[in-house]
């Protein structure tokens, strides 16, 4: 995982409760915000996304940029969606101009983010989703590298 910060566990069963997760962390979540998604394919990196910008607002119907990388929302903020997995050189982040949404008024949520880790602020939402043992299970591993995400995690247990 990545950097420093507090590692907080939350079990989904469902879907829809992997969904209320997300729509929950989009309402937390704040200009400037990054938050990074690793697991693997098909763990819910996605579902997670679409909620996340949910939460934040958005309103057209949110897809995986895994051909183009990056899809642009408005929501309540800009929503900067990264899917990096077929990025082959981080050259191709640079090319892309990754710094001026990374460092930007928006939020920034990125698929594959261990892919680009040397990239990623030093201030971040780190999110590892592993497959449970059955079914709908994921196991959301949250790491809040700043006070301000370990207390969006904080809130986000309360629920």
């Amino acid at each position: 995982m990545n950097r420093g910060g507090i590692l907080k566990k939350i079990v989904s069963k469902s879907v829809d409760e992997t969904e209320k997760i997300g729509f929950r962390l989009g309402r937390l979540l704040e200009k400037g915000d990054v938050v990074c998604l690793t697991g693997d394919l098909g763990a819910g990196k996605t579902t997670l996304s679409k909620s996340i910008a949910r939460g934040l607002e958005v309103h057209e119907d949110v897809t995986s940029p895994t051909f183009t990388i990056i899809n642009e929302y408005q929501g309540r903020l800009p929503v900067y969606h990264f899917d990096v997995y077929r990025i082959m050189d981080i050259e191709e982040m640079y090319e892309i101009g990754y710094e001026e949404y990374f460092y930007g008024g928006g939020i920034c949520i990125v698929e594959w983010a261990s892919k680009i880790e040397e990239l990623i602020p030093d201030a971040h939402l780190w999110i590892e989703i592993k497959l449970g043992e059955e079914g709908n299970i994921r196991e959301f591993y949250f790491k809040g590298t700043t006070e301000h995400f370990e207390k969006i995690v904080e809130e986000l247990d309360k629920e």
